[in-house]
C-alpha cells in the first residue's frame, strides 16, 4: 500500500511520507474538508447503526413483554458511553501512556484536556476523530446486550456496561488502534474485528454462560416477536456499517471506496449462504436467517475491510454464513448455553475467521492490497492469532471479574415472576403494545 493509505484506523496515518499518530498537533492547514466531511458522515452512520439498528434489530428478537427493556438497555447505553468516553475512554485508548504505553493511554486527554481546537489527527480534526470513535465504543458494548436480553437487571446491565467500556474495550484499543504492543507487532484489524467483535462476541458468551438461559431454555423459547422489526433493524444496520468500515479509512478515497464495496459483497453474499443452509435444511429460508446473515457477513468483513479484494469479500461472506450459522446452532443445542441473540456465533466467530482471513486474502492473487510491511502470509497468520488470543482472553477474564462484582452490588438475574410478565412493566413501567 502507498505511503497515502491510511493504515489503520487509530493507528499511525501516512500524511506526505510521515507518520502522524492521533492527537499529534499539526497545522491546520493539514486538515482535509473533503476527508473531515467523509468521517463527519460516517460517525453519524455509525451512530445510526445502535440508536436505532441494532436495538430494532434485537428488539423485535425478543417476546412482546420486553421489547421496551431491549430498547432500553442500548439507548442508555449510547448515553452512558459517551459521558465515560469523554471522561477517560478516549484518553486511556489513544492517549500517550509513557512508558506503559504499549498496554494503555495515559490520562492526559481526559474530558478532552489539552487539546485544543486546533488539533489535527492526520487530516481530520481531533475532535471529529474522537467523535467517530466515540460511536464505536458506544456500539460495543451494546452488541453484549443480545446475550443476555430478558432476563437481567437494569442495573446490572449499567455497572456491566460501563466498566467493561473502560477495563476491556479501552485497553484492547489501544493495544490494536492506539500504538499498543499488538500495532507495533503489525496486527491487522482495519475496522474492529479484534476491538469491537471479538471483545464483545467472547464477553458475550461468558456473560450468557454465567447468567444461565431464560425459562423454557432450549427447548420451550418463545420466538421472536416481530420479525419485521427485526429486518428494519438489520436493514439500518447495513446501511450504518458504510460508515463503520468505509469510514475507517479516514478520508474520502479509493480505499474507502473499496472497503465499502467488499462491505457491500460480504453482507449480500453471507446472507445468501445463511438462506441457502436454511432451505436445506429445513425446507424454507427465513427472514431473520437472511438478515442475520447478513450481519455475521459484516462482522467477519470488518477487520479486513481495508486489505482485501472483491474475491476475498465473497470468501468471507459464504464462510460466515455457513460457520456462523453452524456455531449458533451448536452452541444452543450441543452445549447449550443460552447466548439469546446470537451474539458469540455471529460476532466473535465472525470477526475471527475475518481477522484471521487476512493472512492470506489479504494477498495479492486474491485482488488483495498486501500484507504488513516485512511479513509473509505464515508470519502474518501468526500474529493474528496471537491478537485473537490475547485479546479473547483478556476479555473473557475481566468479563468473569465484573460480571462477579454486578452480581454481588446488585444481582444478575431479575426474579422468575419478572423475567414471565416481561421486563417492560417490572423494569420500567410500561409496555411496548396496548392490546
Amino acid at each position: 500500500m502507498s505511503m497515502e493509505v491510511r493504515v489503520k484506523r487509530g493507528a499511525a496515518l501516512a500524511v506526505a511520507g510521515v507518520l502522524v499518530w492521533p492527537g499529534t498537533a499539526m497545522a491546520q492547514s493539514a486538515v482535509s474538508a473533503g476527508d473531515t466531511a467523509w468521517i463527519l458522515t460516517s460517525t453519524a452512520l455509525v451512530l445510526f447503526m445502535t440508536l436505532p439498528g441494532l436495538a430494532l434489530f434485537y428488539g423485535g428478537l425478543v417476546r412482546a413483554n420486553s421489547v421496551l427493556s431491549v430498547l432500553m438497555q442500548c439507548f442508555t447505553i449510547a448515553c452512558v458511553a459517551s459521558v465515560l468516553w469523554l471522561a477517560l475512554g478516549y484518553s486511556l485508548a489513544f492517549g500517550d501512556g509513557g512508558s506503559a504505553n504499549a498496554w494503555i493511554g495515559g490520562l492526559g486527554k481526559a474530558f478532552f484536556s489539552g487539546i485544543g481546537t486546533g488539533a489535527v489527527s492526520g487530516t481530520i480534526p481531533e475532535d471529529v476523530f474522537f467523535m467517530f470513535q466515540m460511536t464505536f465504543a458506544i456500539i460495543t458494548p451494546a452488541l453484549i446486550v443480545g446475550a443476555y436480553v430478558e432476563r437481567t437487571k437494569f442495573a446490572a446491565v449499567i455497572f456491566f456496561s460501563s466498566v467493561w467500556l473502560l477495563v476491556v474495550y479501552a485497553p484492547v484499543t489501544h493495544w490494536v488502534w492506539g500504538g499498543g504492543w499488538l500495532a507495533e507487532m503489525g496486527v491487522r484489524d482495519f475496522a474492529g474485528g479484534l476491538v469491537v467483535h471479538v471483545t464483545a462476541g467472547v464477553s458475550a458468551l461468558v456473560f450468557a454462560a454465567m447468567l444461565g438461559g431464560r425459562r423454557g431454555f432450549p427447548n420451550q423459547v418463545r420466538p421472536p416477536h416481530n420479525p419485521g422489526m427485526t429486518m428494519i433493524g438489520a436493514a439500518m444496520l447495513w446501511v450504518g456499517w458504510f460508515g463503520f468500515n468505509a469510514g475507517s479509512a479516514l478520508a474520502a478515497d479509493g480505499n474507502a471506496g473499496m472497503a465499502m464495496l467488499v462491505t457491500h459483497i460480504a453482507a449480500a453474499t453471507a446472507s445468501l449462504s445463511w438462506a441457502a443452509m436454511e432451505w436445506i435444511k429445513f425446507g424454507k429460508p427465513s427472514l431473520v436467517g437472511i438478515v442475520t446473515g447478513m450481519v455475521a457477513g459484516l462482522a467477519t468483513i470488518t477487520p479486513a475491510s481495508g486489505f482485501v479484494g472483491p474475491v476475498g469479500a465473497l470468501i468471507l461472506g459464504a464462510a460466515a454464513g455457513i460457520v456462523c450459522q453452524w456455531v449458533t446452532s451448536w452452541l444452543k443445542q450441543s452445549v447449550q448455553i443460552d447466548d439469546s441473540l446470537d451474539v458469540f456465533a455471529v460476532h466473535g466467530i465472525g470477526g475471527i475467521m475475518g481477522t484471521l482471513g487476512v493472512s492470506f486474502l489479504a494477498a495479492p492473487v486474491f485482488q488483495g492490497l498486501g500484507l504488513a510491511d516485512g511479513l509473509g502470509i505464515g508470519q502474518q497468520l501468526w500474529v493474528q492469532t496471537i491478537g485473537v488470543l490475547s485479546i479473547a482472553t483478556w476479555s473473557a477474564v475481566a468479563s468473569f471479574v465484573i460480571i462477579k462484582l454486578a452480581d454481588l452490588i446488585f444481582g444478575l438475574r431479575v426474579s422468575e415472576e419478572d423475567e414471565i410478565e416481561g421486563l417492560d412493566i417490572t423494569a420500567h413501567g410500561e409496555t411496548g403494545y396496548d392490546l
